[in-house]
């Protein structure tokens, strides 16, 4: 059984990393690509949060017995087969996953102008994961 007090924390983490990357979502382009302390914390915020929503899936899986998981990626898949999500929630949730691999391992890949995009344009799709995840309190 899916254990509440273990969600809500990780919930509590990922409202803490989505409110910062609002913060810099009021930042010009320039500034982000230009500020060091603004883009390298940015992205460190942006991985904490697919993290999050990672290890709050893992933990649903797992207490659920949703099935097994030997990579990030059957997180999604995983969330789709027991209808919880559509296959478009489930691909950007792959995406998120792939990016942050590149994040973690890919750190001479980055593409600062994309993590800006993507804090720009994606951060709704994170939100709409920890919907999902939240239902489980």
């Amino acid at each position: 059984m899916v254990k509440p007090e273990v969600i809500r924390r990780r919930l509590e983490k990922l409202d803490e990393y989505l409110t910062y990357l609002k913060e810099v979502q009021k930042k010009e382009q320039e500034q982000f690509l230009n500020q060091t302390e603004i883009w390298a914390s940015a992205e460190r915020f942006l991985q904490m949060a697919i993290e999050s929503i990672n290890d709050i899936a893992n933990h649903i899986i797992a207490e659920e017995n949703y099935g097994t998981m030997e990579k990030y990626s059957d997180l999604p898949n995983l969330f789709f087969e027991k209808s919880l999500i559509d296959d478009e929630l489930k691909q950007k949730w792959i995406q998120m996953i792939g990016f942050r691999n590149i994040l973690v391992h890919g750190y001479t890949e980055i593409d600062r102008n994309e993590v800006y995009k993507i804090i720009n344009q994606n951060l709704d799709d994170i939100k709409r994961i920890k919907q999902v995840l939240a239902q489980f309190l």
